[in-house]
């Protein structure tokens, strides 16, 4: 029973989520056109549209039920139930609610400041937005499908743990008042929700689907060229010295590095997946990941139009810290996980 269940998860994990066929695909094709899959050009190639396809579909696949779920929860349902939440559970609350919303942390600053507007408590919306880039439902299939479950479940769980730390900090330093004036005067406007029908749900999450694929589509393919180019271009040892075990500074450094760019999970697992594979530690590649979805440029100029920059620094200074121990985190127990 027990080899009956793992084999049918080794096929989950490697045919569906991993679509390892589609690899083995295109890397016939590539021979049948006179490429060879083994050398660079022909390695760069098909890493480059293997990483494409299989993201392009597993991101619309994701972003369709995502968006249904997320139907269900518009901001004036999801404040009211973070309403309902007091102390520390309304920051667990926030950071899971977190985990269903929108995909990168610039789409995510508008709610955070209707939740503020509504007079949540600040702690609160901070959870939420630290989560919900972060971390999301979408992060979990995808990091299952290059990292497997072990990695995408603890990636998944500390992720939440720094967002509701993180909340839970903010609250205790009292901070309202670096909340910008004109947020802090809003008033939330409590529409009613209709009932929406399975089509209605549909038709939004099919928009959603649409939206962010053209959103996000630059990304991903700069993130799969950036990819494809590490992955066959770059020699080991040069990743290896800067990133692996001889670099105790490697979580820093790829904690910096996130900063400046600005994507979403979708636009760095392949330059993810093409580091670890040729040698970065596990801490250094997610550190990476959280600093560019987390703490990119763009998400913290819009986030100072809301919030004076005391209260930037400190948010900004708490999700460092947060993803440079969990990059450290990650570095020690990775013999145990890969």
């Amino acid at each position: 029973m027990m080899d009956t269940s793992k084999s049918v998860w080794d096929f989950f994990q490697n045919e569906i989520l991993g679509m390892k066929w589609l690899n083995h695909l295109i890397g016939s094709l590539l021979k049948a056109l006179g490429l060879n899959p083994d050398d660079r050009l022909g390695g760069s190639i098909q890493f480059f549209f293997f990483d494409l396809i299989k993201i392009m579909v597993l991101l619309g696949v994701l972003i369709l039920l995502i968006s249904y779920i997320q139907s269900y929860f518009p901001p004036e349902r999801t404040k009211k139930i973070l309403g309902r939440f007091h102390g520390i559970g309304a920051n667990c609350a926030a950071a899971l609610l977190g985990t269903v919303t929108p995909f990168c942390s610039c789409s995510s600053i508008p709610l955070f400041i209707g939740f503020t507007s509504a007079k949540l408590p600040l702690g609160v919306t901070f959870s939420f937005l630290i989560s919900s880039p972060m971390v999301d439902l979408g992060s979990l299939v995808l990091l299952m499908s290059i990292f497997g479950w072990r990695v995408a479940v603890v990636y998944v769980a500390v992720g939440l743990i720094v967002a509701v730390l993180g909340g839970t900090l903010i609250e205790k330093l009292h901070l309202e008042n670096e909340v910008e004036e004109f947020i802090r005067n809003g008033h939330a406007i409590d529409v009613p929700q209709e009932q929406l029908t399975f089509r209605d749900r549909m038709q939004y999450a099919w928009e959603q689907v649409v939206s962010t694929v053209k959103k996000v589509a630059p990304y991903v393919l700069i993130g799969v060229g950036i990819g494809a180019f590490i992955h066959n271009w770059i020699p080991q040892e040069f990743i290896v010295k800067l990133l692996g075990t001889g670099n105790p500074l490697g979580v820093i450094l790829a904690t910096i590095a996130g900063v400046p760019m600005y994507a979403d999970i979708f636009g760095t697992i392949p330059i993810a997946e093409a580091l670890l594979a040729k040698g970065a530690q596990l801490g250094v590649v997610l550190s990476f990941m959280m600093g560019v979805t987390t703490l990119s440029l763009p998400s913290m100029i819009m986030l100072r139009k809301a919030v004076k920059p005391k209260l930037l620094g400190i948010f900004a200074a708490i999700c460092t810290v947060g993803i440079i121990l969990v990059g450290y985190f990650f570095n020690a127990v990775q013999p145990f996980i890969i």
